[in-house]
């Protein structure tokens, strides 16, 4: 079985009315040795949203990783699509973007409740109380982090850890595994896996249907998410 994957991950981003999604969206997930890699960066939802352009001073690292190669995503200021970089060799590559840290305000408390609901983020609103923070005159700080699968020739190769401060690992290769019993995936949050986390699955079928299901680590940090051919797949996390 083999899919059009996309891995990103989302640590703490809101909009005035929803949680949204940040997620790399790359032109074609499968390109030939020396091809560029053309890529958006993109917050939205149900796989729509806005684009983003290359902008230096908001992330703090956009790079492209084969094993031990390792390769920065250059551009010019204000580029859309935010990346458009040649991959030499053929394997899976890891497309790994970090944002700088921003804040927000809700709003609305009702935002705030029900973000920490639908992310299940467990007792955060009576930590919030217990610190004597207001109930909506407050800031809410947060970054990004993102994760993309691209196969390159043959595609072999396995995803990695690249030490992001949260990060998601897939533990099958999604253009040469047999992943008829589904995408095994790892959580992790300062190394470390998470035990009992959610992970949102948003799929995307060849007819543009979207669907979305919730699931859970389980003692090992890790989840197996079911997949269909000619999917497009992302999956998100947050803490």
């Amino acid at each position: 079985m083999k899919l059009i994957p996309l891995l990103a991950i989302l640590i703490s981003l809101t909009s005035p009315a929803r949680a949204h999604e940040f997620w790399i969206a790359p032109k074609a997930y499968q390109i030939e040795p020396g091809a560029a890699m053309v890529a958006d960066l993109l917050v939205g939802s149900d796989f729509k949203g806005s684009r983003q352009s290359y902008f230096p001073k908001r992330f703090a690292q956009f790079e492209v990783r084969l094993g031990e190669v390792q390769l920065p995503v250059e551009g010019r200021l204000g580029d859309m699509p935010a990346m458009n970089k040649v991959l030499p060799e053929a394997g899976l590559w890891v497309i790994v973007h970090e944002t700088r840290g921003d804040s927000l305000q809700y709003r609305e408390r009702s935002l705030f409740e029900d973000f920490v609901a639908h992310k299940d983020l467990g007792d955060v609103l009576e930590r919030h109380a217990a610190r004597g923070l207001p109930g909506l005159a407050f800031r809410e700080a947060y970054t990004l982090y993102a994760k993309a699968l691209v196969g390159v020739g043959d595609a072999h190769g396995a995803d990695q850890t690249v030490g992001l401060h949260t990060e998601i690992v897939a533990l099958a290769n999604p253009y040469t595994d047999d992943l008829g019993d589904g995408l095994p995936v790892r959580l992790l949050y300062e190394g470390k896996p998470r035990i009992d986390a959610q992970v949102e699955l948003f799929g995307r079928a060849p007819d543009g249907e979207v669907s979305k299901a919730l699931y859970r680590t389980d003692a090992n940090g890790e989840a197996t998410l079911p997949v269909e051919p000619g999917h497009e797949y992302m999956v998100n996390a947050v803490v």
